[in-house]
């Protein structure tokens, strides 16, 4: 016989729902943070002129802001915030790793190994931006979006 529950208490769900739901909310803020980055970066490097290594970082730059704004009140809303701006500061600071891991792809496939091909570019772009969202959803959990206190 199952014990009844006070009124206006509601049962947690279980951790692997969760889990699910934060990995789905945030590949899809992932997503997002991807087509701005992609966007931007050929925008940056065919139509303006930039250079290869400029046109990861400002878009990304950009795409950071979005997807923490995203992280933050839509895939870990159930997580703590102190509100005192050391969430956004570390947020932007392993970001600032994330978007090291996609230069040193770029920079590796254009100046290391000579590739300067629209086709070589971008999936140095893309592989950049896998390692450095598999590093960012990881550090995310542990440092930033800390589980809700008890």
């Amino acid at each position: 016989m199952q014990r009844a529950r006070p009124v206006g208490t509601v049962t947690p769900a279980p951790p692997y729902r969760t889990f699910l739901r934060e990995l789905l909310s945030f590949g899809f803020v992932g997503v997002v943070g991807t087509v701005i980055t992609i966007f931007g970066a050929n925008l940056m490097r065919a139509w303006l002129g930039g250079s290869p290594l400029t046109s990861v970082v400002v878009p990304t730059l950009v795409s950071t802001l979005v997807s923490y704004l995203a992280n933050r009140f839509w895939t870990f809303r159930d997580r703590d915030s102190d509100g005192s701006g050391r969430e956004f500061v570390i947020f932007f600071a392993l970001n600032g790793v994330g978007m090291l891991i996609q230069v040193l792809c770029t920079g590796f496939t254009y100046y290391t190994l000579e590739l300067h091909g629209g086709v070589s570019y971008n999936l140095s772009l893309l592989a950049g931006l896998g390692l450095g969202s598999a590093f960012r959803y990881w550090s995310y959990k542990k440092w930033v979006f800390t589980p809700a206190a008890a």
